[in-house]
C-alpha cells in the first residue's frame, strides 16, 4: 500500500500533459518500479513504458547524445530538432511507391496508427536529453518500416532486442523478458528460433540508427535506404512441416 501511494503521489498526479517534472532519486525509483510493474500488466500502457525508460535510461540517453553529437547528421537532427508528427510528415503519403516516406505511410495507415500518438517526455532532466528521449520513441515506427517487423508481441518483442543493441536501454531489455514471459509455447519457440537470432544479427549490422535523419531520406527508394544502413529485413518463418 505504501509503494502504491508512493507511485501514485510521484508519477500519476506528476504526469501533466506535455510537463517536464523534476524527479529525485527515491521518487525517480518509485516511477520506474511502478511503471515497470504497470507495464508488464498492461504492455499498451505506452505512457508507463516511456516512463520506465525514462527514468531507468539517463545513461544511456547521454551516451545517445555524445553519439549524436559526433554524427554529421546527428548533429543535424540535434540542431533542426524534427519531430514525428502528421504536421511535419503527412507529405510521406504523397510519395511514390517505392520510397521509405511510401512505405512508412502504409505501415501507420495499414493499423490505423497516428504519429501524434507518442507520449512526451517528461522526465529528462534538460531539454537536450528531453528531445533525444523523444526522438528515440517517434522513430520507433521507422524501424519497424525498415526492418519489415509487425506489431505483435512477437514483433515488438524483436524491434525491443534491436532497440537494445543501438540504445543500451534497461527498459528495452525489460520489455523483452515481460513481453516473451506472456508467450504460448509456440509463440516462444519462434520467438527464440527465428526472431531472436536475427535480431541480434539485425541490431548489430545496421548503422547507427539513432543519428539518422530520416525526414531527409523520405523521397529515397526503400531498398537503397536498407541497403545503406546495413538493414536485415526480418525473414518470414519457415513453414510449419506438413502432416504426415
Amino acid at each position: 500500500m505504501n509503494m502504491w501511494y508512493l507511485f501514485r503521489s510521484t508519477a500519476v498526479d506528476a504526469m501533466i500533459e506535455g510537463a517536464r517534472v523534476r524527479l529525485n532519486g527515491w521518487q525517480r525509483a518509485a516511477v520506474a518500479l511502478g511503471s515497470a510493474v504497470g507495464a508488464l500488466l498492461d504492455p499498451r500502457r505506452a505512457d508507463l513504458i516511456a516512463a520506465l525508460g525514462e527514468t531507468t535510461g539517463k545513461p544511456a540517453f547521454e551516451r545517445v547524445l555524445e553519439r549524436m553529437k559526433r554524427s554529421p547528421e546527428g548533429r543535424a537532427v540535434l540542431s533542426d530538432r524534427p519531430r514525428v508528427i502528421s504536421s511535419k510528415v503527412g507529405h510521406a503519403w504523397d510519395l511514390p511507391a517505392n520510397t521509405f516516406g511510401a512505405a512508412y505511410a502504409r505501415f501507420m495507415g495499414s493499423r490505423n496508427f497516428s504519429p501524434d500518438d507518442r507520449p512526451p517526455a517528461r522526465f529528462m532532466e534538460t531539454e537536450e536529453l528531453a528531445y533525444v528521449a523523444m526522438r528515440a520513441r517517434e522513430v520507433h515506427d521507422f524501424w519497424h518500416t525498415l526492418f519489415g517487423l509487425p506489431t505483435n508481441l512477437i514483433g515488438e518483442s524483436a524491434l525491443k532486442v534491436i532497440e537494445f543493441e543501438q540504445m543500451m536501454l534497461p527498459m528495452c531489455l525489460l520489455s523483452v523478458v515481460g513481453g516473451t514471459a506472456k508467450f504460448n509455447e509456440k509463440q516462444r519457440a519462434l520467438f527464440y528460433q527465428h526472431y531472436f537470432p536475427w535480431a541480434c544479427r539485425a541490431g548489430l549490422r545496421c548503422t547507427d540508427l539513432v543519428c539518422v535523419y530520416y525526414e531527409q531520406h523520405f523521397h529515397e527508394d526503400l531498398e537503397d535506404v536498407r541497403q545503406q544502413w546495413g538493414i536485415i529485413p526480418a525473414p518470414a518463418p519457415a513453414p510449419a512441416p506438413a502432416p504426415k
